[in-house]
Formats: structure tokens, sequence, C-alpha cells
């Protein structure tokens, strides 16, 4: 979500979601294990199972932050947790570390999609 917020579109105060803006665009990390794929797929399982938990909530209900259930806080927690890892040993300390990361993953995998050769003139 902290690249769909810096990066994405807004129409008032809601989110304009693109796949060729927004998740197109998005850095996949570029050494991801299959260990860090399982954690990633059990943790995103997590989620889903505390959302059925609460079959008569809506999803503005579970994700509404004064109320949001503290199962589901937790499952998102390790979720972050999880992709984080996929991108470093480490977590990042702030949404601003991690979007920097991303920033500069992303000027990496396009760095040479704007360089031009030269083409070489024939005498």
């Amino acid at each position: 979500m902290a690249w769909v917020k810096y990066i994405c579109g807004r129409l008032k105060s809601d989110f304009r979601y693109s796949k060729d803006i927004v998740y197109n665009n998005y850095p996949w990390p570029d050494n991801i294990t299959e260990k860090q794929i399982t954690g990633i797929e059990t943790a995103t399982q997590k989620v889903l199972d505390a959302r059925l938990d609460f079959p008569n909530s809506s999803l503005a209900d579970l994700y509404d932050p004064l109320t949001m259930p503290p199962a589901l806080v937790k499952a998102h927690n390790e979720l972050d947790k999880a992709v984080d890892l996929a991108y470093r040993s480490q977590q990042f300390t702030t949404e601003a570390k991690r979007m920097e990361f991303l920033f500069e993953l992303y000027e990496k995998y396009t760095a040479d999609l704007f360089t031009k050769e030269k083409v070489k003139k024939k005498k």
C-alpha cells in the first residue's frame, strides 16, 4: 500500500488504481527465494483467514483504522514483514525508508530504458 499511496492518482480522496501506472511499475524483488515466496503466501493466507473470522463485517468495517480487529492487524504486520524480508535481510523502520528503497530499485530497473545507443556514421 505504501507504493499505491505514492504512485497512483486520486479522485477526491480515493485511490485511482491502474495496472499501467501502479501495478506494472511496481519494483518486485530481484532475487526472491522459494522460501520467501512461501512465507509471503502463508502470511497472505493468514490475512484472508483473519477476515473470515468477521463474516458480518464489510472491508470498510475491517479496515477502519479505529476499529480494525487486532487479529487482522497482526496478520497484516506479519505479511508486511514477510514482504520486507523478500527485499532485504531486515525490515524497514519507516514507510519513508521503504519508499526510498523502492524508488531506488525502480530507478535501477528502468535505467537502461531511456538510454540511446549512438549510431556510428559511415565514412
